[in-house]
């Protein structure tokens, strides 16, 4: 049976809150999780994932880690220059993604800040449920 994209993006987020959570980071992932959204409204989604990264925290970065993976999972081979593609997850990391953003057109631009703020609602959705398993 075939997931659908929001599927897909339910298993990732369970993943990888349950990775936070083993690495005893959930109440700090869930803040963080939170708060991700309102600034990629309000800074933008190449300024996010800079805070992200310029916090240097284990939250941030395993946040910043999990926004990258699934953009180079979903958007991984796309087109950004005649060129250039979208990094693959396997090579999704801060300066490959950032790049690729940078270069990318509009429609990429706001295709990947949708995918990162639907991935977002399943991450607070879980994290709230694994910092309430952990009481």
């Amino acid at each position: 049976m075939t997931q659908t994209l929001d599927q897909k993006r339910a298993e990732y987020a369970w993943e990888q809150v349950s990775q936070a959570a083993r690495n005893r980071i959930i109440a700090d992932y869930t803040r963080e999780a939170k708060g991700a959204p309102v600034l990629i409204m309000g800074s933008g989604l190449m300024q996010t994932l800079a805070y992200l990264r310029a916090k240097d925290k284990a939250q941030h970065l395993a946040l910043l880690g999990h926004l990258c993976r699934w953009l180079g999972r979903t958007l991984g081979g796309t087109p950004v220059t005649a060129q250039d593609r979208f990094p693959p997850e396997a090579a999704a990391d801060f300066s490959t993604v950032m790049a690729a953003l940078h270069a990318a057109p509009s429609s990429l631009y706001l295709r990947a800040t949708d995918e990162s703020l639907a991935l977002l609602r399943w991450i607070r959705q879980f994290a709230d449920a694994h910092k309430a398993m952990e009481g």
